[in-house]
Formats: C-alpha cells, structure tokens, sequence
C-alpha cells in the first residue's frame, strides 16, 4: 500500500498527542511509526530515510497487527513509499522500536484466505531470508528456523478455515512475529530487493512479489547455501540422501505451497518485460542488495525476472 505522508505535522494548543496507536497490516504500522517520529520532528518525512536522521525522539508507538505477515511490530524500521520517486523508502532508528506491541491471532481470524496467503508468505520470506542472509547470527538463525516451522506447518489449514483453526491461526501470528525479530537483527535478501521495487512501480502487494520471487531467488542462491537450505528442508520434515537434494525439495515445496495458497503468477501482472531492466536496476540498489548470500549484478535480477515469468 502507498501512503501520502503528509509533508509534516501541526497542533493547536493542548493538541499534541500522548502516543500513536497503530492497527491494521505492514502498511499501516509503518505509517504509524512514520506518523510518531513526524510529531515530534519538524521536516518531511522524506528527510529522515536512512539511520536515525531524527533529531528528537518519536512519540511513544503501539502495534497492533492484524495481518500475519509484516513483522513490523519488532522491528526499528518504516518503509513508506515515496509516490513521486516511485521508491520504497526506509526510516530506521532504534526509536523507532514500537514501545508496546499487541499480537493476538483472535485478530486475524476474520482475514480472507487472499490476504492469509499473501501476509503469509510475506512471514515466510522474512524468516527464510534472515537466515541466509550474510548478516545472520546464531541468535537470528535460531529465531528464523523456528518462524519457517511455524508457519510452513499452519498456514495450508490457516488459509483453508482461519477462523475454524485456531492452533493453526496462533502459530502463523506467532511464526509472523519470530520471523520479523529474525530479519529485523539480520537482514532481508534478493527477494525483498526485487519485490520493494515492484511495490514501489506498480503497487503490487508486498506479500504477493515476495511468494511469486522466492523459489527463484532460492534457485540462484543454492550454490552459496546449500547447507544452510538443507537445514530448513529437514526442519519441515523433509528428508533426502543429500543435503542439494534436500534443499532442491524445500524449494519445490515452496513452488508447490503457492499454487495450493493461489498465488498469482508473476505473469499475470501485466509488467511488460520491457521494464524487467528497471525493476532490475532498482533491485540491484537496493540497500539489501549486499546481505544477499551470493553476489548478483543487474544481469543477474533480469535472469530471475525471465525465470519467474516463465513459470
């Protein structure tokens, strides 16, 4: 989702707010987080993308997600949209660290099988990202392998009967949440370049980009991982002679999991593969670019764009 922040904030005597309490999805606890650190910061909000560019402190923020997928409700960052440079921007600082966050799966329970797929595949990004990013540590693996059991083991019944499946519904929010503190202390990867420009350019959902990208950014990061991949292929029960074999399994498993959720194939989208050189370049900038376990120019994101639109 886009989001017009406005430019900066003004309040009449006995105005100002205590707090900011954001409910909703990703976008609108970004937002939220955006809306806190404006309130109490005089400039436009593009003026603090990057680290801690603030120079007071944000209003104490509350999160409330009612999506699970956005992990936004333990992490320092906010990614809003700049709609004039058509680029996802990211405001960063430990301030920015929401002061309470409210996660209760009783909140999703309403949510349509279209959303638990997309927010959820979105969580499972995060966690397989945050683990084999170049930035992982012991402590975000740890975090990372136990949100990829959660909610590969919840989310085919989750968006069967949500409401009907309350084990199910309480793993994914809490696998959602575990993968955001895992890729919140690590980093994300190619999938995340790739997915934030097409966001940025055509307002595709986030959780969409990242499920049609992921099994083809897993197939060219193999070489760089292969281990790693095979340790969450036998954490979901997947069992092979090799650990190449394993985690060639794990990626089909993921190829397979967004047919059964209904996905959306790349496609479909109507991006004409005249602007595959574009999302490339933005991907390759893209501050996340350099966690990517296996380096990857310009060229390499085009290969990866053809690749999931011939899927």
């Amino acid at each position: 989702m886009q989001y017009h922040m406005p430019a900066r904030l003004y309040f009449g005597p006995g105005e100002a707010p205590d707090l900011v309490i954001g409910l909703g999805g990703g976008s609108p606890l970004d937002a939220g987080k955006a809306l806190a650190l404006l309130a109490t910061n005089p400039k436009n909000i593009q003026d603090y993308e990057g680290k801690e560019k603030y120079a007071v402190d944000p209003l104490p923020f509350v999160a409330i997600p009612t999506t699970c997928g956005t992990g936004s409700e333990v992490t320092w960052v906010s990614v809003i949209t700049d709609v004039d440079r058509k680029f996802k921007m990211s405001i960063k600082g430990p301030k920015l660290y929401p002061a309470v966050s409210i996660v209760d799966p009783d909140l999703i329970a309403t949510l349509p099988k279209p959303m638990i797929a997309s927010t959820g595949m979105d969580a499972l990004t995060h966690a397989v990202e945050a683990y084999l990013s170049k930035p992982a540590t012991l402590i975000t693996d740890t975090h990372a392998v136990k949100a990829v059991g959660l909610i590969l083991g919840s989310i085919e019944k989750a968006s069967v009967d949500i409401k009907g499946h309350a084990r199910q519904r309480e793993e994914l929010m809490y696998g959602s949440m575990v993968a955001g503190l895992a890729f919140g202390n690590a980093d994300v990867t190619a999938v995340h370049c790739i997915s934030e420009s097409i966001g940025a350019l055509y307002d595709i959902p986030h959780g969409v980009a990242n499920a049609m990208f992921l099994p083809h950014v897993l197939e060219y990061n193999l070489p760089a991982c292969t281990p790693k991949m095979a340790v969450l292929a036998r954490t979901i029960g997947i069992s092979a002679a090799s650990d190449e074999q394993a985690a060639r399994t794990f990626i089909r498993k993921i190829k397979d999991l967004s047919r059964v959720l209904e996905i959306p194939l790349f496609r479909s989208l109507d991006i004409d593969p005249d602007q595959f050189a574009l999302i490339a370049d933005m991907s390759y900038k893209n501050n996340s670019n350099a966690s990517n376990p296996r380096d990857l120019g310009p060229a390499d994101y085009q290969n990866i764009l053809k690749a999931a639109y011939g899927d």
